[in-house]
């Protein structure tokens, strides 16, 4: 028996106390309204309408029965809208992956748009290599994350990417910093600082191979993860970074110059398990696109290192 559904049909006719104007409200004949009131009736055991008269009274039994079931009618209601909130993403707790690169100012724009877009939805955000997300998402403990291209792994879906120019970091008093632009045959014979295979394996022999097309082949690979570690090693002299505008602003003693030819780009999406995926998932992929697509800054100015004595801690020439 469906319950609710009677009781839908019992209050219209309580408040009408009619059974043709009822029917009416409810957009059905009187017969079947009649019938779904007599079932509900034999169901509960009891007369819920006083029909020895020519109109329509509540008995006891009825009276009482109205207010319960105006309480139990909004509680579906309630259940119902929360289900639905579920199911299109704005409840619940999502746990999404981010690259540990990230700015502040993304992460922070990307949380805001999150909660205009689903106010009630509780994001649980994890500083994730690109090889840790593939794997946590593999496994379900993770709803979505932001990946590095190329991918290799089966069972994911994909948002739309983002692809965000890839350029050289250097001292700002290295000879290279000088030109608008570098060519990665400019850099033989230095080492090139970044993050481990493990961290994105896609990303990493995709870099190795772009820079032996164009003429550089590394003389070592020194991981480095932290931001820190890696300025430090640049400023130690012999060693490079291949990484986006962004990552320069953290240390003013470091500059950042587009190669020449544009031939990297580093691409993010988001990703999410093909099967059974959290409600939220497209919405958070389209959302941390645009946010990525937005920050991303516009190459700075080259800047001509001069004999000064004292360290370079501003670049006048971006004023």
């Amino acid at each position: 028996m469906d319950l609710l559904r009677h009781l839908r049909h019992f209050v219209v006719v309580a408040r009408e106390l009619h059974f043709g104007r009822a029917a009416e409200v409810l957009g059905m004949a009187q017969p079947p309204l009649s019938q779904s009131i007599q079932r509900l009736e034999r169901e509960l055991a009891v007369e819920l309408f006083d029909r020895s008269r020519r109109q329509v009274r509540l008995t006891t039994a009825g009276q009482l029965l109205l207010g319960e079931a105006d309480d139990l009618l909004a509680g579906e209601r309630r259940v119902r809208h929360l289900m639905r909130q579920i199911r299109e993403g704005a409840l619940g707790v999502f746990r999404a992956g981010v690259p540990p690169e990230t700015p502040a100012v993304t992460l922070r724009a990307l949380l805001d748009r999150l909660a205009a877009a689903a106010p009630g939805l509780d994001v649980d955000l994890h500083e994730l290599t690109s090889g840790e997300q593939v794997r946590m998402l593999a496994e379900g403990r993770l709803d979505a994350g932001l990946l590095h291209h190329p991918v290799r792994a089966d069972g994911l879906r994909f948002g739309p990417p983002v692809d965000v120019p890839v350029g050289v970091l250097l001292p700002r008093a290295s000879p290279l910093a000088r030109p608008r632009e570098v060519a990665l045959a400019d850099l033989a014979g230095l080492d090139l600082v970044g993050p481990p295979r493990t961290t994105a394996p896609g990303w990493y022999d995709h870099v190795l191979d772009v820079c032996r097309r164009h003429g550089f082949t590394p003389r070592r690979v020194r991981p480095a993860r932290n931001p820190e570690f890696i300025f430090g090693l640049l400023l130690a002299g012999g060693a490079v970074a291949l990484e986006p505008a962004a990552s320069a602003r953290r240390e003013p003693r470091i500059a950042w110059r587009p190669l020449a030819g544009a031939p990297l780009a580093k691409r993010t999406s988001a990703a999410w398990p093909d099967r059974s995926a959290h409600p939220a998932a497209v919405m958070f992929g389209q959302l941390a696109v645009e946010v990525l697509a937005a920050e991303e800054p516009p190459p700075p100015a080259p800047i001509v290192p001069s004999a000064r004595p004292w360290p370079v801690l501003f670049d006048t020439t971006r004023h």
